[in-house]
């Protein structure tokens, strides 16, 4: 492991806080100060005006994270395995990672397809009105759902990476190392078990084939053959 990853850290935790915090305030700010227009065929088009202007940069902030992620993860790659709880943690990071890229690309595409609905009659950024159009209407209430859903998965990754840096303590991958070795000494145990099972078979199956067990095999086939034929020949025609 590296002694200093200074600029992974802060790629990831930079692009992780962008991630979070725009998503945040664009449910609270964009969508919501979007419901103060008087004119409700105005409102889609000024939330969408700046979610349209914070994606190119929220894209970058999610790409400096993932990137980020990546090289702390290679090189911390020896402590995941042999320190306790940090595979763990790892898998969940990684799912709840997966998990916000993949409503952060839906929530866009709702939201482009609001967009290309042109100005239509809208309660908010993410609230329809009756005389909204049922496709709209519908991307909205799929967005309301999403603003939220975003944030607290960014949110849960941070608590993640918040683990990850009390994981790192010395006492904590001490005690950590300690508490694996158990199962990793089981583990080691089985694969040897295991071979030394796989050998004693193979010698087996080669002192079965062996030329000196065959010669062993005809020969007493060939003495009970002549034993059966002096049988036969002593008893009376």
């Amino acid at each position: 492991m590296n002694d200093r990853q200074t600029l992974a850290h802060f790629l990831h935790d930079a692009g992780l806080a962008a991630w979070f915090g725009g998503s945040l305030m664009g449910a609270i700010g964009v969508n919501g100060a979007a419901a103060d227009l008087d004119d409700p065929r105005q409102r889609a088009r000024v939330a969408n005006s700046g979610w349209a202007r914070w994606t190119p940069f929220n894209a970058v902030a999610i790409g400096a994270h993932l990137v980020g992620g990546a090289l702390l993860l290679r090189g911390n790659k020896g402590r995941v395995r042999a320190q306790k709880g940090v595979l763990a943690n790892t898998n969940v990071k990684l799912a709840l990672t997966a998990g916000a890229v993949g409503a952060t690309a839906y929530a866009r595409v709702l939201g482009q397809k609001v967009m290309d609905a042109g100005d239509v009659p809208v309660a908010s950024g993410t609230a329809p009105l009756a005389t909204t159009p049922p496709e709209v209407a519908k991307a909205q209430k799929q967005l309301q759902a999403l603003q939220w859903a975003i944030p607290g998965l960014t949110g849960a990754v941070m608590a993640s990476s918040a683990l990850h840096e009390e994981q790192q303590r010395p006492g904590q991958v001490l005690r950590g190392s300690l508490q694996a070795l158990p199962s990793r000494a089981a583990g080691v145990a089985g694969t040897v078990g295991a071979l030394a099972g796989a050998k004693a078979i193979s010698a087996a199956h080669a002192a079965a084939a062996s030329p000196t067990l065959e010669k062993a095999k005809e020969a007493a086939a060939s003495a009970y053959e002549k034993a059966l034929d002096k049988a036969k020949d002593a008893l009376p025609a």
